[in-house]
């Protein structure tokens, strides 16, 4: 028989969770939705004019908390810059791409990319949370526009299933966190029911952007026998708030494994303070381990967002001499043509005569190691 007692305290967490959900669709209604709610943002004529027409290109975004962040008084803001649609979006330069790291061409069924031998890619949405205007997938969220349907995802789940080699499924999209509660349920338990399936990792920008929807509920859906990896992306230290910091918190509470990747942008994050205070406040304020660096992607309309390789080399070396190892992340390009992610790093190697190597401390001096191993 069921006590009063207990059955406050079922009432009082059902209230709870209605509480939570309710606080971050709150959060989404009240940004910005739809292009035409640009209207009531202080923008400048040059954003207000390209804004309809970027927005065609890529669709437009913002819960409010992630608004609030913005300085509206300052026209280089790096959360504007992130968010707001720019003149700039509607130059194409040659060789800019529509599907930059051809995920279509290493998809042989709807809604998942087999790149890599050993873990997929599965799209349950293409739907975000707030929508990036660098993003390399933005004319694929945009054309396609479709969010979740349970049948949508039964000829990817049949392939993971008939493909053992498959240890990896990582959620993109779109942003699964952007799903109910209910639907990640149900991704998760049909996943965890694949024997060989051994960790599930979830790219999302929710704890970003929508911290509020990290909910009890949340991570209830995403307990079981899988590993659980959760991949962020924080691009500024500006975006860390106590909101994000009590998400965070509660996704490593459950026992999720956080990482983090950023893309390095022009006017953004694109020195060396900046990246600095972004990777320390990752690791030692949120416990999020910084993952990638990445380079920026061909994606159409960002030519004015990507730095050179030669900068990233350099903002590489001087955070790998200014951090932490465990702070540090690592600089890379996700190349065209499915070619995967590869170190661009700066290289410390100088030479080699035999076993003897010269190598260029993060001093700066070169010295000599000679190796001495058993034969």
């Amino acid at each position: 028989m069921t006590s009063d007692a207990n059955l406050h305290d079922i009432a009082t967490a059902e209230e709870r969770a209605f509480n939570a959900d309710a606080a971050w669709q709150d959060d989404v209604r009240q940004g910005v939705r739809h292009a035409r709610d640009l209207a009531s943002l202080p923008l400048s004529p040059g954003e207000r004019a390209a804004a309809h027409g970027a927005a065609a290109n890529h669709k437009v975004r913002i819960p409010k908390a992630y608004l609030d962040l913005i300085d509206w008084n300052d026209p280089a803001d790096p959360i504007r810059a992130q968010v707001i649609p720019s003149p700039e979006e509607l130059e194409e330069a040659e060789g800019e791409l529509g599907d930059p790291i051809a995920d279509h061409d290493f998809s042989p069924v709807p809604r998942l990319t087999h790149r890599h031998a050993d873990r997929v890619l599965l799209f349950p949405t293409y739907q975000c949370a707030v929508y990036c205007r660098f993003c390399f997938r933005k004319e694929s969220l945009t054309a396609i526009g479709r969010g979740y349907a349970r049948e949508a995802l039964e000829l990817a789940l049949a392939y993971i299933a008939a493909h053992p080699e498959i240890r990896e499924v990582i959620l993109t999209g779109g942003d699964p966190l952007s799903l109910p509660d209910k639907a990640l349920a149900e991704i998760f338990a049909r996943i965890e029911a694949i024997a060989h399936v051994r960790l599930l990792r979830i790219h999302t920008r929710v704890p970003v952007a929508l911290p509020s929807r990290i909910t009890s509920g949340l991570v209830e859906a995403l307990q079981g026998r899988l590993m659980v990896t959760v991949v962020t992306h924080f691009n500024h230290a500006r975006e860390i708030t106590d909101a994000t910091e009590a998400a965070c918190r509660t996704m490593r509470q459950a026992g999720f494994v956080l990482l983090n990747q950023s893309v390095l942008l022009k006017g953004v994050n694109d020195t060396v303070e900046v990246l600095e205070e972004l990777c320390r406040e990752l690791m030692y304020r949120l416990g999020v381990k910084p993952y990638y660096l990445h380079h920026g992607d061909l994606a159409r309309g960002m030519a004015h967002r990507r730095t050179t390789i030669a900068e990233g080399q350099a903002l590489a070396g001087a955070l790998r001499a200014r951090l932490s190892g465990i702070c540090n992340p690592v600089y890379v390009l996700d190349l065209p043509e499915g070619g995967g992610k590869v170190p661009l790093g700066p290289c410390y190697v100088e030479g080699r005569d035999g076993e003897t190597w010269r190598l260029r401390g993060l001093d700066g001096e070169v010295r000599t190691y000679t190796e001495i191993v058993g034969t």
